[in-house]
């Protein structure tokens, strides 16, 4: 078999058992009092089921690099069979984000929308029925996704908790992190002089403006009553915050997983033939 084939099913089998055995995970309901803080720590929670399937893609890897192609052993039928169901799970996945990408805009109150290059989208109708100062507001909301890539890292995330269908806790994760995405931008905003109160006017006037047909996981967030609850009272009870603060944190995992994923890629160069015969030897 070519090598190609052949990783790609060790991944999908390796990978996806990994993804299946660690995405039961509970959902977590820490509350830091700083959004910004509280964003970074669900983001990092809703990746840490997804780091051993990583780990596990960069190990085989590793060892398709060192491996003749095609491959010199037979692959046994027990891996095959047992990676489909796997990929069927990629398969829905993936067809679910690249139908993400042709999500009609024009139905959006407000958004930012384009994964490398995002841009504001603002109805004309929503902003002829708020004030100066609350369309403002919303700007800068939105201008806080799109100066940290948001419509990437929803897309991403999206992807991620597909691939750990049908757990219901990924999806809780997700939905965790998309609130707290939206008060770490709501506090953003009020950092660089938005008041509090028109940004919250803002928020509301839009969740009443959105259409369900055209819902994306912003637009549903939006309208959940507890969701807009919790960040109204934030922004009219909290103060402007600091939010250069936690940036060294996040340069430091930036450093940090991609040093992990390559010493396993490394490992997979060095040693992955004695493990993967071993597999082979155990599935025939």
């Amino acid at each position: 078999m070519e090598r190609e084939c052949c990783l790609a099913m060790l991944i999908l089998l390796i990978g996806g058992a990994s993804l299946l055995a660690c995405g039961w995970l509970p959902a977590a309901h820490q509350r830091p009092d700083e959004a910004r803080d509280l964003e970074r720590v669900a983001w990092r929670r809703l990746w840490l089921p997804v780091i051993p399937a990583m780990a596990a893609a960069a190990w085989l890897s590793g060892w398709a690099v060192s491996e003749s192609d095609p491959v010199s052993e037979s692959v046994p039928l027990a891996i095959i069979i047992l990676s489909l169901p796997f990929a069927l799970i990629s398969i829905r996945a993936l067809t679910r984000s690249l139908r993400s990408l042709f999500v009609d805009s024009e139905g959006l109150a407000t958004a930012t929308v384009g994964l490398l290059q995002p841009w504001v989208v603002f109805s004309p109708r929503l902003a002829r029925s708020l004030t100066e100062h609350q369309v403002d507001a919303a700007i800068a909301h939105e201008r806080a996704h799109a100066r940290h890539r948001d419509p990437l890292r929803i897309w991403l995330a999206q992807l991620a908790t597909d691939l750990q269908w049908p757990w219901p806790q990924a999806g809780e994760r997700l939905q965790q992190w998309m609130l707290a995405l939206e008060l770490a931008r709501d506090e953003e905003a009020l950092s660089a002089g938005i008041d509090g109160v028109d940004l919250a006017e803002a928020i509301l006037a839009s969740a009443r403006f959105a259409q369900p047909e055209t819902l994306s996981l912003q637009a549903a967030l939006s309208r959940n009553p507890d969701a807009l609850k919790e960040r109204v009272i934030r922004l009219l009870e909290r103060a402007p915050v600091d939010t250069k603060r936690t940036q060294r944190n996040d340069r430091a995992t930036l450093i940090i997983v991609p040093a992990l994923l390559l010493a396993v890629f490394s490992l997979g160069l060095t040693f992955g033939e004695r493990y993967v015969g071993a597999l082979f030897r155990i599935a025939s």
